[in-house]
């Protein structure tokens, strides 16, 4: 049998493998179960990839989304590796051809939809398959999609229990880059998983900064974040479709060139929107959370939050599309008052059962400590997946620690004027009471006269959002979703209103208009280009000149530009300049096959 790691030089390219790859491909060559948990980046696609080279037969890869897999298997045979896909978007001849090549032992991976592969025309063929050993191993990306309770929860993946079922001497490995402990759980549960070797690897991304910055001017904040960003391809998040197409319109007229993508477009926008961002540079999607799950695109540089994702799972998964080429990258979020009301809301008027109403809280209370912390929020974010890690000094926290202060008599000060206005009003009108300014509404309801009114007037607007948004992410007060949004005090608020508890609270940030707060001179490092960094004048010109011969590649064969090469090895090529093709072998993302298709190519660029 050939030895991993020869294949890896050999057909991808790279001197060695990371972390726990090598002790993933050996267990799952030797013909084991594996649940593998590993960051997006982190290279988990090789642990079936090489597995399903080496062993007999065909390695079956359970992908949740068809517009992805055509750009996987493009990488594939670009690298040499015999890939294919099958699912809807093909015609039945090509489909049929694809089957024969499967029976006739032709391909090593083949791509395939859940429900795709849980049809009797295709558990036929892998029946077929068996029968004559040559089911090589069965691969469930995306695993977490199996959990009820996670933010990609796929109905037909609950049904791949019955792999084992059917075919219970084929090795099966379950991969995701998301996972707490109770979504594991559920993972070896459903799909029987329980006898399998569970691999978790660092859940830390070190290239990507997490900024988190109080909202203000939402479209004002995006803009001069993007300032920093142009031409660099990036992803925004928004909650409603509505402000999809609104901001993608908006970011327009600034001069970015950007897409909506969301449920509500025509298939075929979203296809061609997609494509666009894949397989152009310098594209800024803007998108609900119904973009994103398996996009492999390596040089995405930033990835931006315009609302509150849903729990900090969905967090970690949509922010770790940034960076996959491991240069820096960026988390940005903006993040205010409105965010808790409307998700607490969200979850007490669904019509989730109890038990799924109670983990939905749990999750979104872990977020919003992570949102509201004044520690380090990698740390923070890696003991929620239960990993410790010291301060990263690349965060916002980190940089530029929060001043705290003793909340306690301001706390007590909000949750008097809640208690004393009945507990039927949301943050804006107790904010108005707290002031002292005496609106329509004040007046209306006579709150002019309270004990509280005015009491608060050392404080402005923004400080006092702060002081309730701390205080309903601490759990101190609620918003009642049966009163419209109206806080009410919990049974946790009676301590500090008492004075038996203090509080201590952030300081709300300062409000920085017209320029981002990160000066032209301290702008972080994942905001430079990471040539301007490590490339000279000429290895700039020989980078440029790869880049564009790289697009004019990608466009005569209808691949995106990173399945040719990564801008990592165009850069390496630029620098270390070989001369003849065999050099080629030693540039980490040029295999065998690569070097012997563009080799010459490249040779005459560098020249």
């Amino acid at each position: 049998m050939t030895d991993p790691l020869e294949t890896l030089r050999r057909v991808f390219g790279y001197a060695s493998f990371r972390g726990a790859q090598a002790e993933i491909i050996e267990h799952m060559v030797g013909g084991g179960d594996a649940l593998v948990l590993m960051p997006t980046g982190g290279g988990k696609s090789l642990c079936y990839q090489i597995p399903a080279m080496l062993r007999p037969g065909v390695g079956v890869v359970v992908s949740p989304l068809i517009a992805l897999m055509q750009d996987q298997v493009d990488a594939l045979l670009q690298a040499g590796v015999r890939a294919a896909f099958i699912n809807s978007s093909q015609d039945f001849a090509t489909a049929s051809e694809i089957e024969r090549r499967l029976r006739d032992d032709e391909l090593d991976l083949v791509y395939v939809a859940p429900e795709r592969l849980l049809t009797e025309r295709f558990l036929a063929l892998m029946d077929y398959l068996a029968s004559h050993g040559r089911l090589g191993l069965f691969a469930i990306d995306e695993a977490h999609c199996v959990s009820q309770w996670g933010h990609d929860f796929r109905p037909e993946y609950i049904q791949l229990s019955a792999l084992h079922q059917r075919y219970p001497q084929v090795p099966r490995i379950a991969l995701t880059a998301t996972a707490d402990q109770l979504t594991q759980r559920e993972i070896i549960s459903r799909l029987g998983l329980d006898a399998a070797r569970v691999f978790v690897a660092s859940f830390d991304r070190p290239n990507i900064r997490y900024t988190v910055v109080e909202r203000d001017n939402p479209r004002r904040q995006l803009l001069d974040f993007l300032a920093g960003y142009r031409g660099a391809a990036g992803i925004v998040y928004c909650l409603s479709r509505k402000k999809v197409d609104e901001t993608a319109d908006w970011l327009e007229q600034q001069g970015i060139t950007a897409l909506p993508y969301h449920a509500g477009l025509e298939a075929a926008t979203r296809q061609r929107n997609q494509q666009r961002f894949l397989r152009e540079d310098g594209i800024v999607m803007v998108a609900t959370i119904a973009f994103g799950m398996g996009i492999d695109k390596p040089d995405v540089r930033f990835v931006a939050h315009l609302d509150l994702p849903k729990s900090l799972e969905a967090y970690y998964q949509e922010t770790g599309r940034a960076g996959r080429d491991g240069e820096p990258a960026e988390a940005w979020m903006t993040y205010g008052l409105n965010d808790v009301v409307i998700h607490r809301m969200r979850i007490d008027e669904s019509v989730a059962g109890e038990e799924q109403k109670r983990i939905e809280r749990s999750k979104l209370d872990a977020l919003l400590a992570w949102c509201e912390t004044a520690d380090c929020r990698r740390a923070l974010l890696l003991r929620y997946f239960s990993e410790e890690a010291g301060a990263c000094g690349n965060c916002d926290t980190c940089l530029s620690p929060p001043e705290m202060w003793d909340g306690t008599v301001a706390a007590q000060k909000a949750m008097s004027a809640a208690l004393r206005t009945g507990q039927r009003f949301g943050a804006g009108h107790l904010i108005d009471v707290l002031r002292g300014k005496a609106t329509e509404k004040v007046q209306q309801f006579d709150h002019g006269d309270l004990p509280t009114f005015g009491a608060g007037a050392d404080l402005d607007e923004a400080a006092w959002r702060s002081v309730f948004r701390q205080l309903l992410a601490a759990g101190l007060l609620h918003a009642d979703a049966q009163a419209f949004g109206a806080l009410r005090l919990t049974e946790a608020a009676r301590p500090v209103l008492k004075g038996e508890s203090r509080i201590s609270l952030r300081k709300a940030a300062p409000r920085v208009r017209g320029k981002s707060k990160w000066g032209k001179e301290s702008a972080p490092a994942a905001r430079r280009s990471v040539a301007d960094v490590t490339l000279g004048a000429d290895d700039e010109l020989r980078f440029a000149a790869l880049r564009a011969w790289r697009a004019d590649l990608a466009r005569e064969q209808g691949v995106p530009a990173y399945v040719i090469l990564h801008d990592r090895s165009l850069r390496e090529l630029a620098t270390r300049r070989p001369a003849i093709v065999a050099e080629l072998l030693d540039v980490p993302g040029i295999g065998q096959a690569k070097a012997d298709r563009y080799g010459e190519a490249l040779i005459r660029i560098l020249a």
